[in-house]
């Protein structure tokens, strides 16, 4: 197992290795929530934090993250800032730790400078939900040069190359509960089951399904397919609702939800 891989796969080793995954937005409402609020959702049992970066085009995000985003942007959050946020995190905590990001702000940071920060600071992976499968290999040569996990996602809409996906994974698999952007799902119909039982044929990586999942019963059912559940809008909508009061909302929530995996 290599380094990259052994980082994000601390955050499977749980007695069922199943792991509750969140996501929250750098900066909203402020950066010294954001380093609160992740400290909160590590307190309450989540495994891996996703940390998104705010871009003015997020265009994989539903109108919770986007509202996130242009709060945070208007802030004036810049990806130093959360490189800063990152930076505070890790004094107090080692959870693994995975970016969200857009092609765009990488791109004009610049590759080697940026992903020598995030080996700098303990980032383990990052997740570019905009970077086509066939031009991956300008973005993950550099990630890879400073053990950084670029985490491969398969859609519904993948099936002809589940395989050859899975088959050149790290990390962990980002697996697309449904089509369109994030955001609460009343149901999620899509045959998941049938799409890891594919991946699980080439490669022993984790998967963990997102998009949609708000519901300690919708966390459950997926993590009982698959490896765990990510959870984003419902975390950001609890955000935007309480603001810099958020933590105790928070600290419940996510507690409910990584109990929710832990029975699956």
């Amino acid at each position: 197992m290599n380094k990259t891989q052994n980082k994000i796969s601390r955050a499977f080793d749980t007695p069922n290795k199943k792991a509750f995954i969140g996501f929250l937005t750098a900066g909203d409402p402020t950066p010294d929530c954001t380093v609160h609020y992740i400290l909160e959702m590590e307190r309450a049992g989540a495994d891996l934090i996703e940390i998104g970066i705010p871009f003015t085009d997020p265009t994989a995000e539903g109108v919770v993250i986007q509202d996130a985003n242009i709060r945070a942007l208007k802030g004036g959050m810049t990806t130093d800032g959360v490189f800063e946020i990152v930076r505070r995190v890790r004094e107090k905590s080692r959870i693994p730790l995975a970016f969200m990001t857009y092609a765009n702000p990488v791109f004009h940071y610049g590759y080697d400078r940026f992903f020598a920060r995030c080996e700098e600071l303990g980032v383990d992976a990052i997740i570019v939900p905009d970077l086509p499968y066939e031009e991956k290999a300008e973005m993950e040569e550099p990630a890879n040069a400073h053990h950084v996990a670029l985490i491969s996602m398969i859609a519904p809409t993948s099936r002809e190359r589940i395989r050859q996906i899975a088959g050149e994974a790290k990390g962990f698999i980002y697996v697309v509960s449904s089509m369109g952007v994030t955001g609460v799902r009343g149901e999620i119909s899509t045959d998941l089951g049938a799409i890891v039982e594919e991946i699980r044929k080439v490669t022993d990586v984790p998967c963990a399904i997102g998009f949609g999942i708000s519901t300690p019963q919708q966390a459950q059912s997926m993590a009982a397919v698959s490896d765990g559940a990510i959870v984003g809008s419902a975390i950001v909508r609890i955000i935007a609702r309480d603001g810099d009061q958020a933590a105790p909302a928070l600290y419940e929530y996510v507690k409910s939800m990584k109990e929710a995996v832990a029975r699956a």
